[in-house]
């Protein structure tokens, strides 16, 4: 048996482990059932393609829990492979049709070459760290662990899957920086981040800069020149820009204060004059009127005698 495949009925049980004493299988498809409970490691050395999405599986996965899975490691090694797909027969594909979910879309895959790998575990409820020894998986095309309970790092071991097109990591509680080395994942066409507690510097490079804004969505903490061409204001601003801010807003404070400083000594001068003004023609007040008119009213009354 070398693909099993019972999607979308209502299986209700553990992880079956027994499926290890089948040295052929390559493909497992448990997806949209009621499985739950721990996954256990598992010698599962020729499988290529795994889907477990959509259960109640739980618990948390230990560091080498992918040490075994050697078909992902590197295709051809049993040598009933070709490690590049160059001399297609028919033996090259799967003929069983089936759904896997890549690059965020939920496809029919039809005729699936035997050198295609995936790894889909989303929407369970895994917790804990996601095991270092994913890294090891050099041959894997999907990557999908969105939709869990995932905690602490991303692996920077991730960077080693120099083969990986498509990987989801949103909708868990993941913490930290994105690892610089994904930027280095020249198929790595398609990625989610969304939903999680990530901070610091976006990798660069062409991969991360032609993602959309909800790839790095719900994450306020990243920032970085890919983020800024991918998207405006997804999250809060880089720390540079809101130093500038602030001192754009100190620099209009003091000319507000200026302006204030301004009035203050402006408008009590022209009540003034408006006051003194309204005395002098109203009252003639003779402590005004002597040293200033009182002289020349004098010497008009000496002339007339």
């Amino acid at each position: 048996l070398e693909v099993l495949n019972v999607e979308s009925n209502r299986f209700n049980d553990t992880f079956p482990s027994w499926l290890s004493s089948l040295p052929e299988l390559q493909v497992l498809v448990l997806r949209s059932n009621a499985f739950h409970g721990p996954i256990h490691q598992t010698r599962f050395s020729k499988l290529r393609i795994i889907d477990i999405s959509h259960n109640r599986f739980n618990g948390t996965l230990p560091s080498d829990f992918f040490l075994i899975w050697t078909a992902m490691h590197s295709i051809g090694k049993d040598g009933d492979q070709s490690s590049n797909g160059k001399y297609m027969s028919t033996r090259s594909y799967y003929f069983d049709s089936m759904v896997l979910m890549n690059k965020g879309i939920a496809m029919e895959l039809v005729r699936i070459l035997t050198i295609y790998t995936a790894l889909d575990f989303s929407e369970n409820e895994f917790e804990g760290v996601i095991p270092s020894s994913v890294g090891l998986l050099k041959e894997l095309h999907v990557l999908n662990l969105s939709g869990n309970a995932f905690t602490g790092h991303i692996p920077s071991s991730m960077g080693n899957l120099s083969s990986l097109e498509s990987l989801d990591l949103s909708k868990n509680k993941l913490t930290g920086e994105i690892p610089q080395e994904l930027g280095n994942l020249s198929y790595l066409s398609y990625m989610n981040f969304s939903h999680n507690q990530l901070v610091g510097l976006v990798p660069g490079g062409t991969q991360f800069r032609t993602q959309p804004c909800s790839s790095f969505k719900d994450n306020p903490g990243l920032y970085g020149p890919s983020l800024d061409e991918v998207c405006v204001d997804i999250h809060g601003s880089t720390s540079q820009p809101s130093e500038m801010s602030k001192e754009e807003q100190e620099d209009g404070q003091e000319v507000i204060i200026s302006w204030i400083a301004a009035a203050i000594g402006f408008l009590p001068g022209i009540a003034f004059g408006f006051t003194m003004g309204y005395i002098m023609v109203s009252y003639k007040p003779e402590w005004f009127i002597n040293p200033f008119g009182g002289t020349k009213r004098r010497r008009i009354s000496t002339t007339r005698r």
